[in-house]
């Protein structure tokens, strides 16, 4: 097979043209778009769909699909009525590191607004994945994470009200949970990661600001202590198009 010289590594192979050379006419005006995008900073506005169709000689739903295609997997934003360039993705880390941490390292600024504060029986399920006792008294807490004010997130966290019994009182809810479990002497462990894509519920997409149909990458999380107690259980809700996932694997 020949590959093109400039094949960036990571790269769909030969930009993802099948082997009889047949490719959908959105795609190609697609592609055409990425270049196009590449060359452009962050907030540009991208031309009008009817600009782009005079352009590449293409119906208007033919741009349309290949603008849609682009804006989900986040190479362009909505901006009012129009569609500008987006920037780089937001690279979380796979590992114990807060989110706070992974925000700050790519020089954004992490903030979160609180949804809900709520405690109630442990139910069965949970217990029966957190180690946790049913029916003891347990925290919900929901919170919307942000970068730089901009909504990319929504977390549900769970925890015995017997680990942070003021949790509702002593805790800033825009701050990092795990900072404040540290300061009381809380120490994590190891945890249980599980990693999948989802379509938000209409709710969430609402308290995120997406589109019902975004992809979002969703993770679950059952953390223990250093004495290996059960800690907390963490839903935790990413926009596909805003971020990535990296981890270090060794052998």
């Amino acid at each position: 097979m020949d590959y093109p010289n400039d094949q960036a590594p990571g790269a769909p192979v030969r930009q993802g043209i099948p082997e009889h050379g047949r490719i959908p006419k959105y795609y190609a005006v697609k592609a055409r778009l990425d270049q196009l995008v590449e060359g452009m900073s962050e907030g540009d506005p991208v031309p009008t769909e009817r600009d782009l169709s005079e352009r590449y000689d293409v119906a208007r739903e033919t741009v349309r699909q290949a603008l849609r295609e682009l804006l989900l997997e986040g190479k362009l934003r909505r901006r009012g009525r129009g569609t500008v360039v987006a920037g780089p993705k937001l690279e979380q880390p796979l590992s114990l590191a807060s989110y706070t941490e992974g925000v700050r390292r790519q020089g954004r600024a992490p903030g979160r607004n609180l949804v809900t504060m709520d405690r109630f029986p442990c139910p069965d399920a949970l217990a029966a994945e957190t180690g946790l006792r049913r029916g003891e008294p347990v925290w919900h807490m929901e919170r919307v994470l942000l970068a730089d004010d901009e909504r990319v997130g929504l977390e549900s966290t769970y925890i015995a009200v017997a680990r942070v019994p003021r949790l509702d009182t002593d805790f800033e809810p825009d701050s990092s949970f795990y900072d404040y479990l540290h300061t009381r002497g809380i120490g994590f462990g190891d945890a249980d990661e599980r990693l999948e894509t989802v379509l938000a519920t209409p709710r969430e997409a609402l308290l995120v600001g997406t589109p019902p149909g975004l992809p979002m990458l969703l993770i679950h999380r059952v953390s223990r202590d250093t004495e290996g107690a059960p800690l907390e259980r963490v839903r935790s809700l990413y926009r596909g198009d805003r971020f990535s996932f990296t981890t270090h694997l060794q052998g």
